[in-house]
């Protein structure tokens, strides 16, 4: 492998950890703090890649209001969900949360059937971010995953900024703590975990919207998401922000290179590095025991 290639797959494994941790960052959220397994979690991946699909021939080369307006439905939509349904899911067991909002996957997919239909479509990036930059003689990197590592790297510090330099941060901090204690100092808890879950469905609808121009916008994409988020989840520690954005990275280093040394295994890479980490630390990258 020479140079060039070596930092395209190093730019492709920073790009895919960086999205991916914009999904992981929602759900450990939502995990760590409402004490909710939310399988439908990568619905709402599915949700904006189908939204970015749905509404970009109305902003054309808007691009960034687009996926403005895409973060603000999906977060109206998050809150209203919350509202409706997720909110009568605290007190109840793990496996009920479970089917339920397994159910919710399949209710989310009819609904996609029915309003968009079964095939297969694409997002055309806008021109301005339709070219490559070259990378050595023969090389090139397209300036759409520059942008969308770019994008991703200012949302995380944006996330950073909020959980731990504002005061909204220091409350969803103590709820992942301890839930009891921050409904005991009198903080509206049921106004956090909706602002939380709003926070954590639009995190997971812009990763859609971003991803959507890299590759296609099709029926059940969000299985496999959602599936890689959880393992994101379980490495970097459950509730811990930091911890989301070590795992994502280690991911998609994991993931890019397996698929380009060892390309017949590949797909046990990751849960293999999951499998050691928990041996080694059961509680996860970031999370104290």
């Amino acid at each position: 492998m020479d140079l060039a290639t070596f930092l395209v797959q190093c730019l492709n494994a920073v790009q895919y950890g960086l999205l991916l941790f914009l999904v992981a960052s929602g759900l450990t959220l939502i995990f760590g703090i409402m004490g909710v397994i939310n399988l439908a979690h990568g619905s709402f991946y599915m949700l904006g890649a189908y939204l970015a699909f749905s509404i970009a021939p109305f902003f054309g080369q808007h691009f960034l209001l687009m996926l403005l307006a895409g973060l603000l439905l999906s977060a109206l939509f998050g809150y209203v969900l919350e509202w409706a349904f997720y909110s009568y899911l605290y007190e109840r067991e793990h496996l009920q949360q479970v089917l339920m909002t397994y159910a919710l996957i399949l209710v989310f997919e009819e609904l996609r059937s029915i309003l968009v239909g079964n095939d297969v479509h694409g997002v055309k990036p806008p021109d301005w971010l339709a070219g490559t930059v070259p990378l050595g003689d023969l090389m090139t990197y397209p300036v759409y995953r520059l942008f969308a590592s770019a994008a991703c790297i200012v949302l995380a510090l944006a996330l950073y900024l909020v959980v731990n330099k504002t005061r909204l941060g220091m409350m969803i901090r103590a709820g992942a703590s301890n839930r009891d204690m921050v409904r005991g100092l009198g903080i509206d808890i049921t106004r956090l975990y909706r602002i939380v879950f709003a926070g954590g469905v639009a995190l997971a609808a812009l990763a859609g919207m971003i991803a959507a121009p890299m590759s296609s916008v099709y029926p059940g994409m969000g299985g496999h998401v959602l599936i890689i988020s959880f393992v994101v989840v379980v490495i970097g520690g459950i509730g811990s922000i930091t911890g989301a954005l070590v795992a994502s990275l280690l991911v998609g280093v994991v993931d890019t290179f397996g698929k380009v040394f060892f390309a017949e295994l590949s797909g046990i890479g990751v849960y293999l590095l999951m499998a050691v980490i928990l041996v080694w630390r059961p509680e996860g990258l970031m999370k104290r025991a």
